[in-house]
């Protein structure tokens, strides 16, 4: 393959439009089945039997809450032929509305939340946040609702009431100090937020029986710098690579070229706080579809042994670039730079899944694609994040290479990566699929 072009504006553009259509799991689910409907794949239930026409040739996927798993199958595949995973989360931290959301104190009215995963709390404050999320209705459907407009704010207490702000630094109680406000009123009425819900989805009154449901930035993913080289934006972390990913499978499934396995993508739920869910990455879903497909393309489970051991994954998430103002924090030969391609993540204590034989693979992906790439360790004085490799490397026995693009903020309610890189590794994921 021919090197890339080292910037493609209308990636970019692209990834800002996904970032901004898809501010809970839920939506970003939608929307990327959406665009594998337009490449030409199929929905499979999973409630379904799975027949020869369900798993032969052609491009399928599964959808289950926030969680998707998409797979092309080429012509001529084997039952025992491998599978070359992508995979991805589609959860990011935030405050997540409670069971009872109704609250209120002071002649203000404010809206019960739960801390989500591990945001940085305090860029969540002062900031014009939307509602988002999936409403569950009494008849046993959902339906998703977007109020993307602004709706509620965290305000941040005035220096003037708290002088040790200075001096101390900002100290946030989780319970007390993060409950958004969203009007006035000295009565608390229960039910008042769903029934504004409800009402905003055009659903009859009553008829939401349960939620799940989470704030998000109204301010739209920009261009950033004085030559526009960075974007800034929300929940890149992980949705960077689920864009990525989705434009690599449906790159490959239309290329129809000869292709070295069954290319996947799995975006799970849930990463941000363990991925043991149903949807998560610690839960049965990629192994039962990938089984589930061997076994209705006429494989056994000699077949589908022979598949997973000749698998490989690429886990992709967002990585640490170096920070200008703490460069001491990071490994001081290890100083991963935005545009400067995507990360290979290296932990030998197995929070990241890479191994010699993966960085191999990795390698590769990237010299076929033209595209560079660095390498991310932590510093030993400091602990070491995780993400779903390790977890899918475990439970499946695939091995597992861990990567993803350099970003600064990470968790922020507003990160930020620069402008070549989400087509870089774009480029690098779909090499590794055409492998």
């Amino acid at each position: 393959m021919s090197a890339p072009a080292r910037f493609d504006r209308g990636h970019t553009d692209d990834l800002m439009s996904f970032l901004a259509a898809s501010p809970s799991p839920y939506h970003a689910v939608a929307n990327t089945a959406e665009r594998l409907e337009k490449a030409g794949f199929r929905q499979v239930a999973e409630t379904d039997a799975w027949d020869a026409v369900a798993s032969g040739h052609g491009g399928r996927y599964v959808l289950r809450g926030g969680a998707i798993v998409a797979w092309y199958v080429p012509e001529g595949a084997e039952p025992h032929t491998p599978f070359h995973i992508i995979g991805a989360h589609t959860d990011s931290p935030s405050l997540r509305v409670k069971p009872r959301p109704d609250s209120g104190a002071q002649g203000w009215r404010q809206v019960g939340v739960e801390i989500y995963g591990g945001p940085l709390l305090n860029s969540w404050l002062d900031r014009d946040l939307g509602l988002a999320g999936r409403l569950s209705l009494r008849d046993g459907s959902s339906v998703l609702v977007n109020v993307d407009r602004p709706l509620l704010r965290v305000p941040q207490l005035a220096i003037h009431l708290d002088r040790s702000v200075s001096g101390e630094g900002l100290k946030l109680d989780k319970q007390r100090h993060m409950q958004p406000v969203w009007g006035l009123g000295d009565d608390v009425l229960d039910g008042d937020l769903i029934a504004f819900l409800e009402q905003e989805a055009g659903l009859a009154a009553g008829s939401v029986a349960g939620w799940d449901l989470m704030t998000h930035p109204v301010e739209p993913p920009a261009y950033l710098g004085r030559d526009r080289e960075l974007v800034a934006g929300p929940r890149m972390d992980n949705l960077l690579s689920v864009h990525a990913g989705v434009a690599a499978l449906a790159a490959v499934a239309a290329s129809g070229a000869p292709l070295g396995g069954i290319p996947v993508l799995a975006a799970f739920d849930h990463e941000e706080n363990g991925s043991q869910s149903d949807t998560g990455a610690d839960g049965p879903l990629l192994g039962s579809v990938l089984e589930r497909s061997v076994l209705a393309r006429g494989g056994s489970l000699e077949d589908r042994a022979r598949a997973f051991a000749g698998s490989v994954c690429l886990s992709s998430d967002t990585g640490h670039a170096v920070h200008p103002n703490y460069a001491e924090r990071h490994d001081p030969t290890h100083h991963p730079r935005v545009n400067g391609g995507p990360l290979l993540k290296v932990n030998v204590n197995n929070r990241y899944a890479t191994d010699g034989s993966g960085r191999a693979v990795f390698a590769a992906a990237c010299e076929r694609a033209g595209v560079p790439f660095q390498s991310f360790v932590s510093n030993n004085s400091m602990p070491c994040g995780t993400t779903i490799g390790p977890i899918t490397a475990a439970r499946h026995g695939i091995r597992t290479v861990d990567i993803g693009v350099a970003i600064l903020s990470m968790h922020s309610v507003r990160e930020l990566c620069g402008a070549d890189d989400p087509f870089l590794l774009a480029n690098a994921l779909t090499a590794f699929l055409e492998g």
